[in-house]
């Protein structure tokens, strides 16, 4: 193995071992939960606050140093206008759109093979939070800590490989992490245009602010939409009517805006200029190693768990 798979393969086996960290911190806690208070364990606002802690905060000082042994480099700073980062913020929600799309038609067509409904575990954990958890937690701490590990900690590592490179590899990472087939293709989706963007700015910032933007429609916006729906099932209220015509009105226009945006983004061609250092196989060279195979093997065998067992 020469040595650019070596150092993609390292990179491989840190996820792999943040991926590993968060399974044993939550058997961890809990297991002591369990000795002092099972009944803990039935409260979805506290199972919520207990996935930052164990996905997040605990691995953090560990996965930190990990990566801090792989060489990495500042990419240059830009700053974007107004009118640009709602064109990025029309984008992200249309390539959600589209991978939920995906995501629903397979899991529809697994389904039917297996002659079993496949569950989505995020959406049953919103339904059952409070609001403020959910901000808190899914629209705040986890667009914060997964930007940093999937964009800034890697894509600084890997972008002397070319922009193409982290990219894919940055989406491919965040998508298989979530270690569920009803995320993976919105992830994977979101995850690139988040690295492209970190890559177009240098700034953390942007992807931060367009993944806390989505989370929160997905985790706060959306209760109060199918509340709303709820409610008018009984009687038309104008606050609820609203609302929703609102919330139609801003995906519509952000879907014909973020179409438009992605058939004529020109843009999105850095020309190599990221690049330090060519690869023959570039994709080959960054998946096909000791570390990235057993990453996205284990995370693989996450997924069809979750989705048949």
């Amino acid at each position: 193995m020469n040595a650019h798979k070596k150092f993609f393969s390292k990179i491989g086996a840190d996820y792999f071992i943040l991926g590993i960290m968060t399974i044993v911190f939550q058997a961890i806690i809990i297991n002591i939960i369990n000795v002092f208070n099972p009944i803990y364990l039935n409260d979805f606002n506290i199972l919520t606050a207990l996935s930052a802690l164990c996905n997040y905060i605990l691995p953090f000082p560990i996965f930190y140093l990990l990566m801090k042994r792989l060489p990495s480099q500042t990419i240059e700073k830009h700053s974007i206008d107004f009118k640009t980062l709602l064109k990025y913020i029309a984008i992200t929600i249309t390539l959600m759109q589209i991978g939920n799309i995906i995501s629903v038609v397979i899991t529809a067509i697994l389904s039917g093979a297996i002659q079993s409904e496949i569950t989505n575990p995020v959406h049953q954990l919103i339904n059952n939070n409070n609001i403020l958890i959910n901000l808190l937690v899914i629209s705040i701490i986890a667009p914060i800590f997964e930007e940093i590990f999937f964009r800034k900690f890697l894509i600084d590592r890997t972008i002397k490989y070319g922009a193409r490179v982290s990219i894919i590899l940055s989406a491919a990472l965040f998508g298989f992490f979530h270690g569920n087939i009803n995320q993976f293709f919105y992830t994977f989706l979101m995850g690139g245009f988040f690295a492209y963007v970190y890559i177009k700015t240098g700034k953390i910032t942007y992807p931060i602010i367009l993944h806390s933007i989505i989370n929160m429609i997905g985790s706060v916006l959306s209760l109060f939409i199918q509340s709303s729906i709820s409610n008018l099932k009984t009687a038309i209220n104008p606050m609820d009517l609203g609302l929703l015509i609102i919330y139609f009105l801003i995906i519509f226009l952000s879907l014909l805006i973020g179409v438009w945006s992605l058939f004529n983004y020109k843009q999105a061609k850095f020309n190599g200029e990221k690049t330090e250092i060519n690869l023959k196989y570039p994709l080959n060279t960054a998946f096909v190693n000791y570390g990235m195979i057993i990453f996205i093997g284990f995370f693989i065998i996450l997924m069809v768990k979750q989705a048949f067992f």
